[in-house]
């Protein structure tokens, strides 16, 4: 799976949260010279359920960060790839699967007293507050995107039977169930109730037997 930058509105951070914190980066030692940059690779454990309501990062997993900031006119540009493991429910079996989501982000932070900063609404940009970027909206932005509203299992899940629910991938491709037009429903039923084990044959050899039966008793009456 891959994605690019979140094009979903924007979540403002409007408090400031403590620098060099789960997704929180202090930004002071880079200054605003452009073109000033750090590499920064960090692993972060969440503390609450990232997704959607059938697949998702769940709570305790690793979210690895590989990124690269720079220093522009406009504020901070945050550059590199986030890894993170999901788990979810197939939507067509309904069975649990495990996977791995890999997003790349560009994203830029504008500088508080940036023209950026000035010229747009709290929806349309991120900011830094404080020399500090708080990389957790972007995160939860971009994975709502990538991940799909109907997550499967495999790209070929089979889904469940329509008659008796078993998954398909355990039934094999030979399950299959009789279906019986509704107009000889009556004649199923006659042949059930017919002696001996209700194939047409043996119910029309036992008719002609009781036939020929009652033939013989008129006979010996007479």
């Amino acid at each position: 799976m891959s994605a690019g930058s979140s094009s979903a509105p924007r979540q403002s951070s409007a408090t400031r949260r403590e620098p060099d914190a789960a997704f929180v980066l202090d930004v002071r030692s880079l200054g605003r010279r452009a073109g000033t940059m750090r590499e920064l690779q960090r692993t972060i454990t969440t503390v609450d359920r990232i997704g959607l309501d059938l697949v998702g990062v769940p709570v305790g997993a690793e979210i690895e960060l590989d990124l690269r900031l720079q220093a522009v006119s406009e504020g901070v540009l945050v550059t590199g790839t986030v890894a993170a493991p999901i788990e979810g429910e197939c939507s067509r079996c309904l069975e649990p699967f495990t996977d791995k989501v890999n997003l790349h982000l560009t994203e830029l932070f504008a500088y508080p007293d940036s023209t950026t900063e000035q010229t747009t609404d709290d929806d349309d940009a991120y900011r830094m507050i404080d020399d500090t970027i708080d990389l957790e909206p972007v995160i939860i932005d971009a994975i709502g995107i990538e991940l799909p509203l109907q997550p499967l299992c495999s790209p070929d899940c089979a889904g469940l039977c329509a008659e008796c629910g078993v998954r398909m991938a355990i039934a094999g491709s030979e399950h299959s169930h009789e279906i019986l037009d509704p107009r000889w429903a009556g004649l199923a039923k006659f042949a059930t109730a017919s002696p001996g084990n209700g194939s047409p044959d043996q119910g029309a050899a036992t008719a002609a037997d009781q036939s020929a039966e009652m033939a013989s008793n008129m006979t010996e009456e007479k």
